[in-house]
């Protein structure tokens, strides 16, 4: 059982009544050879990993290689602590979860590329955020895990994930994406209503440069995943909600795709452009390149 496009995969759902994660875990196990059982254990390693890596930072400052981040979980933390955050329970912690896991990718700590290691706290903020809200069992969240590959997969097949290819759009957007899927799949939601929030996302963050200064995955990295994942908690009410989305996902990943090839250099990964070339970023650097 595989699959090239969003569309081959909404046939196949339609075609065998499944759910987006049931084709994800079938082909997986097709093309590996393997079981069901093999399959999802190790899934269960990647959320083992995921949530240790949103958890650390809380408890521990995680100082990144370049210095420029270190101690933000723990401040957002602190703050909705003392009742002060504004956001509601679910982005908060999504929020917090996301600039921990890349305090702890910026330490060299151990991270799930999802797809990338600049975009690795999108996902599991999201899903492990909704888990703690809505007594999510792991096992459900092994299902969005595979629903959030199957984006990811897509994207890697038909476009790029690689900021310098197509941008921060390639990277944040496509995990934004593929958490927005998991989400509405997670709470009830359809495989259209999956790749309708997918393709949402990217909509929104159509265009996003990838800017990092002084060329480390540090800074506006971590923000952007806190952007993310906001995004794609908005998508996936859209959908759920059932405004409708009115470009496919598979037409929005190809524009994504051919925005990203025409953006300029400076602004795909090079720390030649945007916030990279800013005073206050060359100051703090030591100047720009």
């Amino acid at each position: 059982m595989d699959f090239r496009s969003g569309a081959e995969l909404l046939a196949l759902c339609a075609r065998e009544d499944c759910r987006i994660s049931q084709v994800m875990r079938r082909r997986e196990c097709a093309l590996g050879e393997t079981t069901d059982d093999e399959i999802r254990g190790r899934m269960s390693r990647v959320l083992e990993i995921m949530r240790e890596s949103t958890a650390r930072p809380i408890k521990t400052v995680q100082r990144s290689m370049g210095g420029l981040i270190g101690g933000e979980a723990q401040r957002l933390a602190a703050h909705a602590a003392q009742n002060r955050a504004i956001c509601g329970p679910v982005l908060q912690r999504a929020v917090t979860y996301a600039m921990a896991v890349l305090e702890v990718n910026a330490s060299m700590g151990l991270i799930v590329a999802a797809p990338t290691a600049g975009s690795s706290g999108v996902v599991p903020a999201l899903l492990l955020a909704l888990q703690e809200e809505y007594h999510i069992p792991d096992q459900r969240l092994l299902d969005g895990l595979f629903n959030a590959g199957a984006v990811g997969y897509l994207a890697m097949r038909n476009a790029t994930v690689a900021g310098s290819v197509g941008g921060c759009q390639a990277e944040v957007g496509v995990a934004a994406a593929m958490a927005a899927s998991a989400a509405v799949e997670l709470m009830g939601g359809q495989p259209g209503q999956c790749l309708d929030a997918a393709s949402t996302v990217l909509m929104n963050m159509l265009g996003l440069v990838c800017d990092p200064v002084g060329g480390l995955v540090e800074y506006p990295c971590q923000s952007r995943n806190a952007a993310g994942v906001a995004n794609a908690l908005v998508a996936a009410e859209l959908a759920l909600s059932g405004v409708p989305q009115l470009i496919p996902f598979d037409e929005m990943l190809a524009a994504m795709y051919n925005v990203g090839r025409r953006l300029p250099s400076e602004l795909r990964e090079t720390a030649l452009g945007g916030c990279a070339a800013t005073p206050a970023a060359c100051q703090r650097c030591g100047g720009c390149g």
